[in-house]
């Protein structure tokens, strides 16, 4: 384990500049992950992070101290607490950062169970919808090339370590994949604010993929065009709309409690 104290140490530069900025992250595919939980996840399910950043203090949490003894000792850097401050996003309470890869996928063409988000550019909506999805065992998440980046803080914070519980593939045409999905014998549920058949009155079938738009335009009409089944969650109440959060939710646990009546 190296001791770190110069804000000039090249891995301390590479990881304050992926902590800040939006652009190098996206050129990078490369990001930091911040607390014990996010990094513990991400190390069961990925593997070794490229860099472990660690404050003086936190090796005395057992929990950090393990995350840190798992890895080669090249890779952890244990750094004074206004030196850290100086990279994450969070307090310096949260003691552990890690620089990682983004993992990179593409669309399956096998899954069962699918996630389209279309320009969902608030990244705590992008984060929340990622930790439901996970929650309802979607297999992937398709995102528009005008999503909110996946890897950001922001979204990785909201999502709780749901990205290491599903495939994500960003910069997707979800028109043109919706079209060959459907060709090819698959179901696609559109969510339509007013013009669509009520939820749970609707015909879901598996294999299964929801389209999302985001709160102030919807689905573009070419992915409205490309969805075989165009749905509303019904709302008696009068509100105009819901948060594509709360939507998401609803309309994906819908689609598991078909799901799980077929099959009692």
């Amino acid at each position: 384990m190296q001791r770190v104290t110069s804000r000039d140490n090249p891995r301390i530069i590479e990881a304050r500049r992926l902590a800040q900025s939006s652009r190098d992250r996206r050129k990078a595919g490369r990001c930091v992950l911040e607390g014990e939980h996010l990094v513990q996840v991400y190390c069961e399910r990925v593997g070794a992070p490229e860099t472990l950043v660690v404050v003086d203090w936190a090796l005395d949490d057992p929990r950090i101290a393990a995350l840190a003894q798992g890895l080669p000792p090249a890779r952890v850097v244990q750094v004074p607490p206004t030196l850290f401050a100086e990279i994450a996003a969070l307090p310096v309470d949260v003691g552990v950062l890690a620089v990682i890869e983004a993992p990179r996928a593409t669309p399956a063409p096998g899954a069962r169970f699918s996630l389209l988000l279309e320009d969902v550019q608030d990244p705590g909506n992008v984060g929340t919808i990622l930790r439901t999805a996970a929650a309802a065992g979607v297999d992937q998440l398709l995102l528009s090339k005008r999503c909110a980046f996946a890897w950001s803080p922001k979204v990785l914070r909201a999502a709780q370590g749901a990205h290491f519980l599903t495939r994500i593939a960003e910069d997707v045409d979800l028109a043109a994949w919706a079209r060959a999905f459907a060709a090819a014998g698959g179901n696609v549920v559109a969510l339509d604010v007013r013009e669509g058949a009520p939820l749970y009155d609707a015909p879901i079938r598996y294999p299964l993929a929801v389209a999302l738009g985001n709160e102030g335009a919807g689905l573009s009409a070419a992915l409205l065009d490309a969805g075989a089944v165009r749905v509303t969650i019904p709302m008696p109440g009068g509100t105009e709309s819901l948060n594509v959060g709360a939507a998401a939710a609803i309309t994906l646990f819908e689609c598991v409690r078909r799901s799980l009546a077929e099959h009692r």
